[in-house]
């Protein structure tokens, strides 16, 4: 397990899925503090009271500038920039309004909080990883918006690397495939693989079998685990890079 003794990490998105799994893996790492940003108050605080560590929740919605502004990112020294929405339709059937909603959170949250971070970290250095996306970099129909931002995210991260280098700053993205996490309750096909198979670990393992490679989607946990590694000093000549995780769909 990676350490993180001593370290002061903000994660985004933190209060289920990819972001609560990573919250927890820093605190089991040592971490003293974490700043976990969510707009669901109610749950984020349920999850950070179980954390064995400092929590400094951070409630708000990640695309507005304001809550960067006055947010209290003293210290920090590791940053997971992971919050983010789902969503598809066809390129003909989508409308713009959708389309801005996705942007906002999944790529232009993304680049605040990014910003933020690195201005937090200046003259001391640290270490970020950005939530990307396997549709960033697989087309496939529906996912015009979704797919474009995480492209996107993946770029953002290989330039904040190159700016971030001589300030001691790492910055990497990760790629994950399907992950069994909240993210899917806002895609409509979901909803209707959920009412064909009968329970939400029935539309998983459905949609994990049709993937191909492994034939299973992701735990959170698992890709949370990466996430660290990332973070971590393990991975302290690996900046700029973009780490597949997506059990093989990809090949």
């Amino acid at each position: 397990m990676s350490d993180f003794h001593n370290a002061v990490a903000l994660v985004s998105g933190a209060a289920s899925g990819i972001g609560a799994a990573t919250a927890a893996r820093l605190a089991a790492g040592g971490a003293r503090k974490l700043i976990l940003v969510d707009t669901d108050e109610d749950r984020l605080r349920d999850f950070a009271f179980t954390l064995p560590c400092e929590r400094q929740p951070l409630i708000g919605d990640v695309a507005d500038p304001e809550l960067w502004r006055e947010a209290d990112l003293t210290g920090l020294t590791h940053a997971a920039v992971n919050a983010g929405i789902g969503a598809g339709a066809p390129i003909l059937d989508a409308s713009f309004e959708d389309w801005r909603r996705v942007l906002s959170v999944n790529l232009h949250a993304a680049f605040l909080t990014l910003q933020a971070a690195m201005r937090a970290m200046q003259g001391r250095g640290g270490s970020i990883v950005l939530t990307a996306s396997v549709a960033g970099l697989k087309a496939e129909a529906g996912i015009a918006a979704y797919g474009a931002s995480k492209a996107a995210v993946i770029h953002l991260a290989r330039i904040a690397a190159k700016e971030g280098g001589p300030l001691g700053i790492r910055v990497n993205a990760i790629a994950p495939g399907g992950v069994e996490t909240p993210i899917w309750h806002g895609v409509p096909m979901f909803a209707q693989l959920v009412e064909r198979t009968g329970s939400e670990a029935a539309a998983f393992q459905a949609m994990g079998a049709a993937a191909g490679g492994a034939g299973r989607f992701a735990r959170p946990e698992e890709i949370a685990g990466q996430i660290a590694f990332l973070l971590s000093d393990a991975a302290a000549f690996v900046t700029g890079a973009c780490l597949v995780s997506d059990g093989g769909y990809s090949l």
